[in-house]
C-alpha cells in the first residue's frame, strides 16, 4: 500500500461499501454519511468525495438499525425501523410499526432509494428528511493531506427536481453533484453548500411510499468564471427525469457484467458452506474493485484510500488470482506497461522502464502538489511485473499477448540491472528522491517498517530480502517466455544472471546467529538484523537453497512470529514491535497467502495449512465473510476473535486475492500451459474440508473440472471430471 492512512485512531468505523468501475460510496451501515468524519465516508469519483452528508431522520429522530446486507459488490439493503415517534407529550407512532427500507445501487451513478411501510393499526402521518453535502475534497486531503491552495465551493442550486452542488478548483476545473428527486419534496432549504429536505408522508395500514433520489458526479476541465455563483456556458443540464428507466438499465449492465465475471472465473464449491461464502464474497470484492486505467482493466487496490491503478498491489492480486481467472492478470499486465516510466523524474521517482507505484487523477494530482501522475517510489512493482508475466505464460501460453508486452518487459529488466541496481553489486535497493515520496518503497511501506534489532530506522540505499527473490522469479520465468519467442540468448542470460544472483543472496542475506534471512542490507552494506516475514516471500520464489529451507519455515511459524492468526510482520521479540501497528506487528492475509504457497512449495504442508485456517477462522466471524486488509498482531490464545486494525481498507484487493492462492497452495496446484500439463502436487484438504470440486480451471485453451475428496485416514485424492481441450493432469502422492 502507500503507507499507513494519515487518519486518526478515533476515524474508525465499519463502513459499508460499494463499487462500480470508478465510483464508489461508502456509508455507515446504516446508510447515512455523516458530515466532519475522517473514516472516508462519502460518494467518490475521480479521486474526489462528490457527496460528504448523506443523513436521514424519520419524524425528527434517526431509525434504529435492523439489517445491512450486501446483495453485491454494487447493491446493498438495509433494513430499519422507527424509534418511539412523539409530538410534544402525545405518541404518535410506537416503536417498530415502521419499516424503513434504504437500496444502494452504484454504477457511474449512485441510486438511493428509501422506502417507508407502515405497520400501524391506524393511519400514520410523519416526517422523513434528508440532510445533503458536498465538500469536493481529494481523497488526499480525507486522509489528511494538506492543502496548498483550495478553490471555491458554490452555494447549492436548485433546478426543477435537481439540485446541484457545484466546486470550482484550484486546477481549474468545475466540479459538480447533481441529484434527481423522485417525488419532489414538499420542503428544500439550501443553506451554502448544504441542503435539507422535508417529505411529508401519509400511510394508511401497511401503505408504503418510495422516495428515490440519484446522485450524479460530474467533472468539466475549463477555465473559471468569475462571480460569486457563476455559470458556465454549456452547464450540466439536469439528469434525465426517467429514474425508474435509469435505474433499471443500470441494474441490467450490472447484472450482465456479474454473469461474465462468474463465466470467466473457475467455479468452486465444497460441503463447507462458510468456506463457499468466504470464496464467494472474495471473488465479489475482486470484480468489485476492477476499474478502468489505462484503456484496460485492473484491481484498484482498496477501498476507500486506495481505488486508483496501484502498481504493487494489482500485480500481486493478478498474481494470488490466475487460478481463478488469469484475465486479471493479462489487463493487469497491459495496463501498467502503459504507464511505464519512459524518462527520469526525480519529483515522481521515475527512471525508464520503472512500474508505476500509484496513480490518481484528482485535483491535487491536476496541481502537481502530489507526485502521483503517476508516481513510481515503488522498488518492487517492477520485478513483481515480470514476475506476473512469468507466472501469466505458465497458465496461459499466451505468447501474442506477451509478445506485444515484449518492449515493456526488456524496459523493466533494463531498469533492474541499471537503475534499480544503483551500485552494480548484484541486489536492487531503493532511495527516495522525492521530497514528497516516500521514505520506505517495499510493500512495508510506512515510514517506521525499516528497523535493525535495535529500533534505529535503516540508513539506505537498502536492498530488501523479498525484492531479491522477486528479481530471481522474474528472470528465471522471463528465461521461458524469452526462449518460447527465439531469444535464446536472453533466455540463457537470464538463467545464468539468476543463478548468480541465488549464490550471492544465500551468501549476503543469511545471518548465521539466527538461522534466519536479513531484512534488508543498508546502505553500507551491512545486515539489517530483524526479524520479519519478509523471507517468506522468498520460498515463494525459490530463491531459497534447500539447506536454509527448514530454518526459514521453522522460524516462520515459531511463536514470537505466528500469532494463531496467522504470521506477523515482525517478531514479538523484537524492540520495535508492536502488534497494532501497521507493519511491525501486525498479520496481513495477503503477506501469510504468499508465505504459505511459498511453505507449500518447498514441501512444508502442515505449516501451510495452519496459515490457510487460521486466516479462514478470520474470515468466518468477520462481517460479510471478508478478510481484512490486516488485524493486530496479538496472540490468538483463547480470544475468539482476532483484533481489528483501526483504519483497514475494507474490501482490499490483495486480501480478497489471498483465499484463492491459499486454495492453490493447499491442492497443490502448479500450472504448465506451455507443457500442456497440469500438476497436482501432494494435495492436501483440511480438517473442516471433506469436499471441494472446482470446475473450468483454464490451462492454456484448455479447462480442467476437478474433484478432492479427504478420506478417514486424511489422505486427499481426486479425480477428473471434466477435460476440454489439450492438457494432461499428473498428481504425486497426497500426504496425511
Amino acid at each position: 500500500m502507500a503507507g499507513a492512512p494519515f487518519v486518526p485512531a478515533e476515524a474508525h468505523a465499519e463502513l459499508l461499501a460499494l463499487k462500480s468501475r470508478g465510483a464508489f460510496v461508502c456509508t455507515r451501515l446504516d446508510g447515512d454519511i455523516l458530515p466532519g468524519t475522517a473514516s472516508g465516508a462519502g460518494f467518490y469519483s475521480s479521486d474526489t468525495r462528490h457527496l460528504s452528508e448523506l443523513v436521514l431522520t424519520i419524524g425528527g429522530v434517526a431509525p434504529v438499525l435492523l439489517s445491512s446486507a450486501m446483495e453485491s459488490g454494487h447493491h446493498a439493503v438495509i433494513n430499519a425501523t422507527n424509534p418511539w415517534l412523539r409530538k410534544g407529550n402525545c405518541d404518535w407512532a410506537p416503536q417498530d410499526t415502521l419499516n424503513v427500507r434504504r437500496t444502494l445501487l452504484i454504477d457511474e451513478r449512485l441510486f438511493y432509494q428509501v422506502r417507508v411501510r407502515s405497520f400501524s393499526r391506524e393511519r400514520l402521518q410523519t416526517t422523513v428528511a434528508l440532510s445533503l453535502a458536498a465538500d469536493f475534497a481529494d481523497v488526499f486531503e480525507v486522509r489528511g493531506t494538506e492543502r496548498i491552495t483550495r478553490g471555491h465551493i458554490l452555494a447549492a442550486e436548485r433546478d426543477g427536481d435537481t439540485l446541484r452542488f457545484a466546486y470550482l478548483g484550484s486546477d481549474l476545473a468545475r466540479r459538480e453533484t447533481l441529484v434527481a428527486l423522485d417525488p419532489l419534496p414538499a420542503r428544500i432549504v439550501l443553506d451554502g453548500q448544504r441542503a435539507t429536505l422535508g417529505w411529508d408522508i401519509d400511510l394508511e395500514p401497511h401503505d408504503a411510499v418510495l422516495l428515490e433520489m440519484v446522485f450524479e458526479p460530474r467533472s468539466v476541465a475549463g477555465s473559471r468564471s468569475r462571480g460569486p455563483n457563476p455559470r458556465r456556458k454549456g452547464a450540466s443540464a439536469p439528469i434525465a427525469p426517467s429514474q425508474a428507466s435509469a435505474l433499471q438499465s443500470s441494474t441490467r449492465r450490472l447484472e450482465r457484467d456479474d454473469a461474465k465475471w462468474d463465466r470467466a472465473c473457475a467455479g468452486i464449491g465444497s460441503d463447507n458452506a462458510l468456506f463457499d461464502r468466504f470464496l464467494a464474497a472474495s471473488s465479489r470484492d475482486l470484480h468489485a474493485l476492477m476499474m478502468p486505467a489505462g484503456g484496460g482493466q485492473l484491481p484498484a487496490a482498496g477501498i476507500p484510500w486506495f481505488v486508483a491503478a496501484f502498481g504493487r498491489d494489482s500485480l500481486v492480486t493478478a498474481l494470488e488470482m490466475l487460478m481463478l481467472n488469469p484475465d486479471v492478470a493479462r489487463g493487469t499486465l497491459q495496463v501498467l506497461a502503459s504507464m511505464q516510466a519512459g524518462s527520469d523524474d526525480a519529483w515522481r521517482d521515475a527512471e525508464p522502464g520503472k512500474i508505476p507505484h500509484e496513480l490518481r487523477v484528482g485535483e491535487l494530482a491536476r496541481l502537481h502538489q502530489i507526485p502521483h501522475t503517476p508516481y513510481y517510489g515503488t522498488i518492487d512493482a517492477t520485478p513483481l511485473f515480470l514476475m506476473l508475466a512469468g507466472h501469466y505464460y505458465a497458465w496461459t501460453k499466451d505468447l501474442d499477448t506477451l509478445a506485444a508486452l515484449r518492449p515493456a518487459l526488456d524496459a523493466a529488466l533494463g531498469w533492474i540491472d541499471n537503475f534499480g541496481d544503483c551500485d552494480g553489486d548484484g541486489f536492487v535497493e531503493y532511495q527516495r528522491r522525492s521530497p514528497a515520496g516516500l521514505l520506505n518503497q517495499g510493500w512495508k511501506d510506512s515510514e517506521d517498517a525499516i528497523l535493525d534489532s535495535d529500533g534505529s530506522p535503516a540508513q539506505g540505499p537498502i536492498a530488501l530480502v523479498e525484492v531479491q527473490g522477486y528479481v530471481y522469479e522474474a528472470k528465471v520465468r522471463l528465461a521461458d517466455i524469452f526462449a518460447a519467442l527465439g531469444d535464446s540468448d536472453a533466455a540463457e542470460r537470464l538463467r545464468s544472471q539468476a543463478h548468480k544472483l541465488r549464490e550471492d543472496f544465500n551468501e549476503a542475506f543469511w545471518d548465521p546467529q539466527e538461522d534466519y534471512f536479513v531484512l534488508a542490507l543498508d546502505g553500507r552494506k551491512r545486515q539489517v538484523r530483524t526479524v520479519t516475514s519478509n523471507p517468506g516471500h522468498c520460498l515463494f520464489c525459490g530463491i531459497v537453497n534447500s539447506d536454509k529451507a527448514a530454518l526459514v519455515a521453522e522460524r516462520l511459524m515459531a511463536d514470537d512470529m505466528y500469532s494463531g492468526w496467522g504470521v506477523r510482520t515482525l517478531s514479538n521479540s523484537v524492540r520495535a514491535y508492536n502488534p497494532m501497528s501497521y507493519h511491525n506487528g501486525s498479520v496481513w492475509p495477503h503477506d501469510n497467502a504468499i508465505i504459505a504457497a511459498g511453505l507449500k512449495r518447498y514441501g512444508f504442508h502442515g505449516a501451510a495449512e495452519r496459515i490457510a485456517a487460521a486466516l479462514f477462522d478470520v474470515a468466518a466471524g468477520a462481517r460479510d465473510y471478508r478478510l481484512p486488509e490486516l488485524l493486530c498482531g496479538f496472540q490468538r490464545g483463547g480470544s475468539r476473535q482476532p483484533v481489528a486494525y483501526p483504519v483497514a481498507c475494507s474490501p482490499q484487493a490483495w486480501a480478497a486475492g489471498a483465499p484463492f492462492l491459499l486454495l492453490q497452495s493447499l491442492l497443490g496446484i502448479w500450472a504448465d500451459a506451455p507443457g500442456a500439463t497440469l500438476r497436482v502436487d501432494q494435495p492436501h484438504l483440511p480438517q473442516w474440508l471433506t469436499s471441494l470440486d472446482i470446475r473450468d480451471i483454464r490451462i492454456g485453451d484448455a479447462r480442467v473440472s476437478l474433484s478432492f475428496r479427504r478420506t478417514s485416514t486424511g489422505h486427499t485424492g481426486f479425480s477428473l471430471l471434466e477435460q476440454k481441450g489439450d492438457v494432461r493432469v499428473t498428481m504425486s502422492a497426497s500426504t496425511g
